[in-house]
C-alpha cells in the first residue's frame, strides 16, 4: 500500500532516456530510474494511495462502507494509533514516585520559572522534601545559574501548575507532547508517503520505541525539543503541498486537458505570505528556546525548504529554477523563519528580562549595571540586552567546555545501535516490597532505562542506508526530507565528541528514523501494481518484522516503566555488556 517513488524533476521537451546527461547514465548502474512521464499536475500533487477494491471484496465490505472507511481513515487511523500511545504513556505516569535523573534540575527549575520568572538555587534535601510534602515547599529567592533556555521548563511547569508539584505533575506535559508527537507523525507520514497505512505505521513504530516512550514519561527537555522540531517539519511539509497546489492550478492545460510544464508560469507564480512557514519559524524558535541544538535544525530546515521550492518550480517547467527561487522565494523564507525564530527565542526570556535588576532578579540580570557598566556599546543596547548577551556567552563557554566524565556518557557513533543507554532510576527492592514478588527468591531490579527498542533501531540502521540510496540514486524528495531530519538532529553531535553527551539526545530524530523504517517496510511490501504473489510475500515479511519490534518493546517494558522484576530476568535483558 505504498505510493510510487517520486520521479526526478524533468521538463517538457527533455531528451529521451537514451540521451540523458552522462551523470544519469552513470547512476543507472546503481538503480537510478527516471520513472514514467505523467501529467505535471499529478507530479506536483500526487494522489493518495487507495486500497485495492479486491481487498474490500476479501473483507466482505460493501462499496459504500469501503468508501466511508477510506474517507474517515485519514484521521481515524492516526487517532487510534495515538490512543494506544497515550494509554501507554499515561499508564502509572507518577511511578516511580521519585525525582529521577535530570528531573532534579528541570522539575524544580520549572516550578520556580512559573512562579518567579527565573530559576533559583534549591537546598540539597529539596527533592525529599518535595516528595514528602506533595510539593508544598517554599520557593527560594536566590537566583541559579542554568545552562538551558526556559521554554522547555515553562512547558513542564504548565503541567505542575495544573496537577501539582509532584512526579505526575512534572511529567504530564512531556507525556502529552509525546502522545501528540505520535499523532503528528502519523499525519506527516501519511502526507509525504501519500499513504494512510504507511503514515500510521510510522506513528505506531514511534509509539513502541523505548527511547521515545521513556522520554515522554520523564520531565527532561529533549522530548519537548523533539515535539517542536517535528511540528515545524510538519508545517514545512504542508507548506510544500500548498505551494505545489498553487503551481498546479496556475499551469495551462492543452486541448486534451493535460497539464504541461510552462516556464513563464513556473517562474512568475507567487506563493504569497505562506503562513505555514511563519508557523514553522515560530516552532523552531520554541525549539531553540528549549535547547540550543535547535539552531542546527533551523539551518537545515531552511536549506531543505529552499530546495523544495527549487524542485517545485523545476517540475512546473522553470528554466532557471535556482535564480527564480532566489528572486521570489528565498527572501520570504528567510524572513518567515530566521527573524521569527530569533524573536520567539528572545520573547521566551521575558520572565528573566522583567525580573528585578537590583541583584534580586534572575542570574546575571544586573550584569550590565555592575560588572558590564561603561562598555563600548552601552549607548546602543539596553541593559537587559547586554546582560542577556553576557549570560548567553557564559553558557556557550560552559557547553563547549563540558568534558567531565559521567557513568552513562556515550559517543554518537554508538547511538544508532543502542550502544550505551542511560539509566534514569535503579533500586533493588526486597521480596514483597515495591512490586517485587514475594517468591522472587532474592532481591529484584527496578530500573528506568532510556534505551531505544533494540530491533527497531537495528532495522533503522538498514532503513537509513535505504533512504540515502533512494535519495541519491532515485532523487526521491521524501527520502531527502527524512535524511535531513536525521542529519540535523544527529550529525552536529560529532563535532563535540570530547564533550559529555548522552544517548537520550537522539530522541530528537527518532520520528525521522521511524519514517525511514516505514519507507523501508513499504518497499518490502511492494509498490502498487505488483503481483499478488509479490505483495503477499512482502506483506508477510514486513508484518513479521513489525510484530517482532512490538514483541521487543513488550519484552523490555519492565525496563521502560520501572517495574520490579527478579534480578535474573533483569540480567536476561542486558543483551550487551555496555547496557549495564
Amino acid at each position: 500500500m505504498t505510493s510510487t517513488a517520486s520521479s526526478p524533476d524533468t521538463r517538457q521537451g527533455q531528451a529521451p532516456q537514451d540521451q540523458r546527461p552522462s551523470w544519469q547514465q552513470r547512476l543507472r548502474r546503481f538503480g537510478y530510474s527516471a520513472g514514467p512521464r505523467v501529467d505535471v499536475r499529478e507530479r506536483l500533487v500526487p494522489p493518495y494511495v487507495r486500497a485495492s477494491p479486491r481487498l474490500w471484496q476479501v473483507l466482505g465490505a460493501r462499496p459504500a462502507l469501503a468508501e466511508r472507511i477510506t474517507r474517515w481513515s485519514g484521521w481515524g487511523g492516526p487517532l487510534l494509533v495515538t490512543l494506544m500511545a497515550g494509554v501507554m504513556r499515561f499508564w502509572h505516569l507518577g511511578s516511580p514516585k521519585a525525582v529521577i535523573f535530570d528531573e532534579t534540575y528541570y522539575a524544580k527549575d520549572a516550578w520556580a520559572l512559573v512562579h518567579r520568572g527565573y530559576e533559583v538555587n534549591w537546598d540539597k534535601n529539596a527533592n525529599d522534601l518535595i516528595l514528602q510534602t506533595h510539593g508544598h515547599v517554599k520557593i527560594p529567592t536566590d537566583a541559579a545559574y542554568v545552562v538551558h533556555p526556559p521554554v522547555g521548563k515553562y512547558v513542564i511547569g504548565l503541567g505542575e501548575l495544573i496537577f501539582g508539584f509532584d512526579p505526575f505533575g512534572w511529567r504530564f506535559m512531556t507525556a502529552l507532547l509525546g502522545t501528540l508527537s505520535v499523532l503528528m507523525l502519523c499525519r506527516i507520514g501519511r502526507r509525504i508517503f501519500r499513504s494512510t497505512f504507511l503514515g500510521c505505521l510510522a506513528g505506531a513504530l514511534m509509539a513502541v520505541d523505548g527511547l521515545a516512550f521513556v522520554m515522554a514519561r520523564t520531565s527532561l527537555l529533549d522530548g519537548v525539543l523533539m515535539f517542536f522540531v517535528l511540528a515545524a517539519f510538519g508545517c514545512l511539509v504542508i507548506d510544500r503541498d500548498r505551494t505545489r497546489e498553487k503551481l498546479a492550478a496556475a499551469l495551462p492545460a492543452d486541448a486534451d486537458g493535460r497539464v504541461r510544464p510552462d516556464a513563464h508560469t513556473a517562474e512568475t507564480t507567487r506563493f504569497g505570505w505562506r503562513p505555514w512557514r511563519w508557523t514553522a519559524g515560530l516552532l523552531l524558535g520554541l525549539a531553540i528556546g528549549t535547547k540550543w541544538n535547535g539552531l542546527y535544525i533551523l539551518a537545515a530546515f531552511c536549506v531543505m525548504a529552499v530546495l523544495w521550492d527549487v524542485g517545485s518550480r523545476k517540475v512546473a517547467g522553470a528554466q532557471h529554477p535556482y535564480s527564480t527561487v532566489l528572486l521570489r522565494d528565498t527572501g520570504i523564507t528567510a524572513l518567515a523563519m530566521v527573524p521569527v525564530a530569533i524573536a520567539t527565542y528572545l520573547l521566551s526570556w521575558i520572565g528573566w528580562i522583567l525580573s528585578p535588576t537590583d541583584g534580586s532578579g534572575g542570574y546575571f540580570r544586573n550584569w550590565a549595571a555592575t560588572d558590564g557598566k561603561g562598555g563600548m556599546w552601552t549607548w546602543l543596547f539596553p541593559d537587559w540586552w547586554r546582560s542577556l548577551w553576557h549570560y548567553e556567552h557564559e553558557v556557550y563557554k560552559f557547553h563547549v567546555g563540558l568534558s567531565s566524565p559521567h557513568t552513562y556518557m556515550s559517543n554518537p557513533w554508538s547511538w544508532l545501535v543502542d550502544g550505551r543507554p542511560v539509566s534514569y532510576f535503579y533500586e533493588s527492592p526486597s521480596p514483597g516490597t515495591d512490586g517485587c514478588p514475594a517468591n522472587a527468591g532474592g532481591k529484584c531490579a527496578r530500573e528506568v532505562l532510556a534505551i531505544g527498542t533494540p530491533l527497531l533501531w537495528w532495522v533503522a540502521c538498514f532503513a537509513l542506508l535505504y533512504v540515502l540510496w533512494r535519495w541519491f540514486f532515485r532523487r526521491d524528495w521524501r527520502a531527502g526530507a527524512i535524511a535531513c531530519g536525521i542529519a540535523a538532529g544527529y550529525l552536529p553531535w560529532f563535532m563535540y565528541q570530547e564533550r559529555t553527551i548522552f544517548f537520550f539526545y537522539a530522541v530528537v530524530f527518532v520520528p525521522f528514523l521511524c519514517l525511514a523504517v516505514a519507507m523501508l517496510l513499504g518497499a518490502i511490501i511492494g509498490p502498487p501494481g505488483s503481483s499478488d504473489t509479490r505483495r503477499v510475500a512482502g506483506a508477510t515479511g514486513a508484518g513479521v518484522l513489525v510484530l517482532l519490534i512490538a514483541w521487543n518493546f513488550i519484552y523490555f517494558w519492565p525496563l521502560y516503566t520501572g517495574t520490579a522484576i527478579p534480578i535474573d530476568e533483569w540480567r536476561s535483558r542486558m543483551w550487551l555488556d555496555t547496557w549495564v
